[in-house]
Formats: structure tokens, C-alpha cells, sequence
């Protein structure tokens, strides 16, 4: 049985306790660098890093502004756009050298011990691809938030892959997924609206679950029904959201955080974790109704795999 197979979700009674850290610690914590997603800057991730700071961890954000994703244009003369065949050098090169800034800042902050990334959306590929091309050696943990890993499925009507081959390439050369002492991939996926066929019956689920991951039991992610926050759809909205789904997985049908699918963002031999009611981005998001990855109530749910 692959660990994927292992890690999937069953569902359990929901319980008072909870798995995940209640309150900000003194302890001196591993630095942590956000990779921002595609579209995303770096003041979009301000709140959530006074959040992680408030529990102890020293964060960094790679420095991007929303005009610096035009420079991804230059792909467009690459005859391996148009082929779809398009790999991350030297398009993105910009946003590397942004990330190693980041990371060289961190390393400060770490007096020679380990780091952890935490890459949003996009965010979460780029640093895989980092990681490939520059060293992991001093990385004890990637976190991903809502990031679409694997690549658009081939050959299926109406599908066309947005990434023109970037994903193909990171599933092609980008180390595979582990959770092991020395490095830890925690991929965690929101459920905050499922998508729906354009045509034919709109039969889709609006229960909502949340996943908790620990570490003391890998091999169990605890799924606890939460009735505090029901995501409320419209057969429009749910078809709309579909379409982007399908361009990403293959299917409309299926749950996802409004623009990534659920099953997107999880990745054999990683920890995978779903959790409920949670929105794609930080722009238009809110804290109380429709909170993202990052807000305070979310971050409660997977803090304490940088605190370990």
C-alpha cells in the first residue's frame, strides 16, 4: 500500500480536543519562508505572518509584487509554449532568485539549523522545483497550501493545461513526495465548494469535513464534520467553479477550495491533509466566513507540523 493509500481520510465523530497547537509559544522555532502563489504579492501574506510570528516562528516572505507575474510573458516566445512543453528556466527565473533572497534571509535567522517553505497555490510547485535545482539539504519541511501538483490529464475534450508543461516537467524531474525525519512534504487541500457538471443533474454534496493530520499517527488522517461554517452554493456557481476544476484534474464534479481540486493538492508519500470550508486565496477571503489557508482559525489546524 503506497503512503497516499494510507493517508486517506475516514471519517470520525467530531470531539472537543484538538490535535494542532491552541497557543503562540516562546520556544525558539525553525524560520519559515512563504513562496507566494501565481498573482499573489507579498503584502497579500502580511496577516499570516504576524500569525506565525505570534506563535514563535520566524518568517520570511519572497519579495514579489503583483506586476512581477507579467514577466512570465517572456515564456510566450518559447516554441515550447506552444507545444506544451514548457519548462520553469528561464521563465521563472526571476521568481527563484527572489525565493533564494528569502531563504539566504531565513538562513540568518536559523544560526545554521534547518528551514521550512511553505508555498501557497503556485508557490507550492516552484519550490519543489527550487528545491531540484538549488539544494534541500538545509529544508526539514515543505508545507504546501492549495497547490495543484499534478498536471492537467492528456487528451481529454475541452482540457487544456494552463501550466503548457510545467507540471509535466515537475512530475517528470522534481524528487518525489517523503515524509521522513529528515524532510517532511505536508500537502493540505481546502474543501470549500464542490464543482458541478455544466451539463446534465447538479447532484453535489455541500457536508462539509475537516481533516486533521498528527504526527504521532501518520498512517490516520482524523476527518471531523464541522456544521459552524455550511458553505453555501448555486447550481451556477457550483458549474462554474466545475469548469475550473476540470482544467486542472479532468473532472467538474469534485471538491475543491474554488480553484484548485481537492484532489490536486495532494501528492503520494506526502502527508495530505483536507480541511473544511477553506478558500484558495487570501485575496477575497475572510476570516470569518470565508477564511483561507492562512487565516488565524486555519493555521490552529496545521501549525504544529512547523513547531515539531
Amino acid at each position: 500500500m503506497s503512503m497516499a493509500s494510507a493517508l486517506s481520510p475516514f471519517r470520525f465523530k467530531p470531539h472537543s480536543s484538538s490535535a494542532s497547537a491552541s497557543s503562540p509559544s516562546t520556544t525558539k522555532r525553525r524560520p519559515v519562508v512563504i513562496l507566494p502563489g501565481l498573482g499573489n504579492n507579498t503584502g497579500d501574506y502580511q496577516k499570516l505572518e504576524v500569525t506565525l510570528r505570534e506563535y514563535g516562528v520566524p518568517t520570511v516572505v519572497a519579495e514579489v509584487s503583483r506586476l512581477d507575474w507579467f514577466r512570465n510573458a517572456a515564456g510566450l516566445v518559447d516554441p515550447n509554449y506552444w507545444r506544451g512543453t514548457l519548462g520553469p528556466r528561464p521563465v521563472l527565473d526571476w521568481y527563484f532568485k527572489r525565493v533564494d533572497q528569502a531563504i539566504r534571509e531565513a538562513k540568518q535567522l536559523s544560526q545554521g539549523g534547518s528551514l521550512s517553505l511553505i508555498g501557497h497555490s503556485a508557490g507550492g510547485w516552484l519550490a519543489r522545483v527550487y528545491m531540484e535545482q538549488f539544494g534541500f539539504s538545509h529544508i526539514a519541511l515543505l508545507l504546501t497550501l492549495g497547490t495543484p501538483h499534478l498536471p492537467a490529464p492528456k487528451g481529454l475534450p475541452g482540457v487544456i493545461d494552463q501550466t503548457r508543461g510545467l507540471l509535466d516537467y515537475v512530475e517528470k524531474y522534481c524528487s518525489k513526495a517523503v515524509y521522513t525525519p529528515q524532510l517532511k512534504y505536508v500537502c493540505i487541500a481546502g474543501r470549500y465548494i464542490q464543482g458541478a457538471r455544466i451539463f446534465g443533474d447538479s447532484n453535489f454534496d455541500i457536508d462539509p469535513v475537516v481533516a486533521i493530520g498528527t504526527d504521532q499517527a501518520i498512517s490516520e488522517v482524523t476527518i471531523v464534520n464541522n456544521k459552524t461554517n455550511p458553505t453555501s452554493v448555486s447550481t451556477f456557481r457550483a458549474r462554474l467553479v466545475g469548469q475550473g476544476y476540470k482544467q486542472v484534474c479532468g473532472k467538474a464534479d469534485v471538491w475543491g477550495d474554488g480553484v484548485v481540486p481537492e484532489v490536486s493538492a495532494h501528492l503520494e508519500g506526502a502527508l495530505n491533509i483536507s480541511l473544511d470550508g477553506v478558500y484558495h486565496s487570501p485575496v477575497g477571503s475572510d476570516d470569518a466566513l470565508r477564511p483561507w489557508y492562512g487565516s488565524p482559525a486555519i493555521v490552529e489546524k496545521w501549525i504544529h507540523h512547523l513547531l515539531n
